[in-house]
């Protein structure tokens, strides 16, 4: 066979068929290479990590309104933020009552709009991530495709939420439960928010094997999709996570 047949022979070969969605998401825990393969090749749907992870956020809603309450949930949150505390205490007793109530109706909301809430992150993100792996590293990326790679790289999040309901119903003891920090994969967990500076506790927060995960995978995801190496993909997307860091850190030792 001459290199002419050859060439015509793979031209007429079929193209691989697509995975399916749950095919994606399994294959980010086992084999993340082939769900970024897939989108590459023009498969961006991402409906079903977006569902994923919405569940799992929504059983640890559940988990919190029936073992620890929400009233509790945010007296905690006041609690370990001495500042807001003080400020509640030098309140009038109305304004005091109505300070709680849109807190606590705020924190219900922010869980009830999980969904919306996902969207508008990894759409912000993925922006800059696209722009930075395109420009920077002189990727081919789509927007579209950088979107799809967040929402799947992102999916080990759920661990975190599924961790802490697993807790909870564990026998967490109401007063103690963080609803920033709720559960163990970082060393933040292990430190007292109150005692603890705000920088480093935030650091120590930072610090999540979890997120780590999805940023490794993130790094692969959006490298395969731009056609670059993947070190380019991790500098890209761990110098962002580098920079938020930083300023968060910043944040939190000003405001101490």
């Amino acid at each position: 066979m001459n290199e002419v047949e050859v060439h015509s022979a793979a031209e007429a070969a079929p193209a691989a068929p697509g995975l399916t969605q749950w095919q994606r998401v399994t294959n980010v825990f086992s084999a993340p290479s082939k769900t970024f393969e897939d989108i590459k090749r023009g498969n961006r749907s991402w409906w079903m990590p977006l569902i994923v992870m919405s569940l799992a956020a929504y059983i640890l809603f559940t988990a919190i309104t029936l073992k620890i309450g929400w009233q509790q949930t945010v007296d905690n949150l006041m609690r370990m933020d001495p500042k807001t505390e003080e400020k509640l205490a030098q309140m009038p007793p109305e304004q005091r009552a109505a300070t709680n109530k849109i807190t606590l109706y705020s924190t219900q909301g922010t869980f009830a709009a999980t969904p919306a809430l996902i969207l508008a992150v990894v759409a912000l993100g993925s922006l800059g991530l696209w722009a930075t792996i395109n420009f920077v590293f002189g990727g081919k990326a789509t927007y579209g495709s950088v979107f799809a790679v967040w929402m799947f790289a992102t999916l080990p999040d759920i661990i975190k939420s599924l961790l802490g309901s697993i807790v909870i119903f564990a026998g967490e003891v109401p007063e103690s439960f963080n609803l920033k920090n709720p559960a163990p994969t970082n060393l933040g967990a292990f430190l007292n928010p109150v005692e603890t500076h705000k920088a480093i506790y935030m650091l120590a927060t930072s610090l999540d094997a979890v997120s780590i995960w999805s940023m490794v995978l993130l790094g692969i995801g959006v490298a395969t999709v731009a056609g670059v190496k993947r070190t380019s993909g991790y500098i890209a997307v761990f110098g962002w996570w580098a920079l938020f860091v930083l300023i968060g850190a910043g944040w939190a030792a000003m405001t101490a």
